[in-house]
């Protein structure tokens, strides 16, 4: 049986966005993180971990009223891969992969996060050495959310250091499960910029995929 969760990372200084929180900026009436946060809830993956660190009070107030565990890191200021382990260390001790959400992405939906779920079950069935991740892949790029399997990659997470997500665990590895991504899972809002160009958009606009049917094992390009 397989246990997945999700962690989603609001711990970061979003520095490229300028003095304001960057996860606290509106988009369509709701902070940016709120909308990660409602999809990591529509989908089914469970727990939602909700991984705090600059301005947690604020981040906090945002997310009110979610099903989600809130987790502190007060170590946030050292990098992204400090709050991933803090993620980790909130799911149970059963869950077999974990579907880890970015903040400020505000356009990923719950049928992304099920998609990685669905895939990864899919893939596992049946084999001796399931996928170590899945992740999409939008115009031959890989993108966000990703799922990992923390029994193929877990010691690696706890050697992580610094500003670094699992990307650089992922590179080159023939065990990474590639399925279709959308703009959806290449967009990011690092800057106002960004997030000007975003609020000129419909949501229907970065829509995610139905289909499954490309999905395939092979090392990153």
């Amino acid at each position: 049986m397989l246990e997945i969760g999700t962690i989603l990372l609001a711990a970061g200084l979003g520095s490229r966005f300028g003095a304001a929180p960057k996860l606290l900026a509106p988009l369509d009436g709701r902070p940016l993180v709120r909308h990660a946060a409602e999809a990591a809830l529509g989908a089914r993956p469970r727990p939602v971990v909700a991984v705090l660190g600059a301005h947690a009070a604020a981040v906090r107030d945002a997310l009110a009223g979610l099903d989600l565990v809130r987790v502190d890191n007060p170590d946030y200021r050292s990098g992204l891969a400090n709050s991933l382990r803090a993620g980790l260390a909130a799911l149970p001790a059963t869950c077999t992969a974990a579907i880890v959400v970015l903040g400020d992405m505000p356009r990923v939906t719950a049928a992304h996060l099920d998609r990685l779920a669905e895939a990864f079950a899919e893939a596992s069935a049946g084999a001796l050495e399931p996928p170590a991740a899945v992740v999409p892949v939008q115009a031959g790029r890989r993108g966000n959310p990703v799922l990992l399997n923390l029994r193929r990659l877990g010691p690696d997470i706890a050697r992580l250091a610094g500003d670094h997500g699992a990307g650089p665990l992922l590179k080159g590895r023939p065990d990474v499960l590639e399925i279709p991504g959308d703009p959806a899972t290449a967009l990011d809002v690092d800057t106002p910029d960004a997030l000007a160009a975003l609020r000129g958009q419909r949501p229907a606009e970065t829509r995610p995929r139905a289909a499954f049917a490309s999905a395939r094992h092979r090392s990153e390009q």
